[in-house]
């Protein structure tokens, strides 16, 4: 009968003890991945987040720039007819235009401010010439400021164009 008993258990199944032990380390791995994985999605939908809220800034970018001559041109515009006689005309063109600029205002577009004596910024302008000043004080400053700039939120889509005194 002492060969019918089962050799040592240890020699056939592994032990509860080391079972435990490399279930215990699975469990840890599986934790790992797990933790690695969430980690990553969350990475994913932060940057999705960020990517389509860009996005939604900028979406109208074209257009804006698309109707930024539309800008320039009732401006000149209005400046003739500031030299005009007739009010009315003045009156409702400036309706106009004032109305057609709050609603570009709305949507994020912002005019970037410059006036001459400015401090010339090769980071905000675009200078499209220098000319030679008499006042000493005047150099590097803006002398003119050809076409207006704009911004879309945070991003400039169009640098003044200014006359820099040399």
């Amino acid at each position: 009968m002492s060969d019918l008993k089962p050799k040592s258990k240890s020699s056939k199944k592994p032990s509860l003890k080391s079972q435990i032990e490399e279930l215990s380390i699975s469990v840890k791995e599986e934790k790992d991945k797990f933790l690695r994985l969430f980690a990553e999605f969350e990475n994913y939908k932060k940057r999705t987040s960020r990517e389509r809220l860009e996005l939604y800034k900028t979406a109208s970018q074209e257009l804006m720039t698309a109707l930024l001559p539309v800008i320039d041109d009732m401006e000149r515009a209005l400046l003739e007819f500031d030299k005009s006689k007739d009010k009315g005309h003045i009156e409702g063109f400036s309706l106009i235009k004032n109305k057609f600029s709050e609603t570009l205002k709305a949507q994020g577009l912002i005019i970037i401010e410059v006036n001459k004596g400015d401090d010339f910024d090769a980071e905000v302008h675009e200078a499209i010439t220098q000319i030679p000043v008499d006042d000493k004080a005047m150099k590097g400053k803006v002398i003119d400021v050809v076409e207006s700039g704009y911004k879309l939120g945070e991003k400039i889509i169009r640098y003044p164009k200014v006359v820099v005194g040399n």
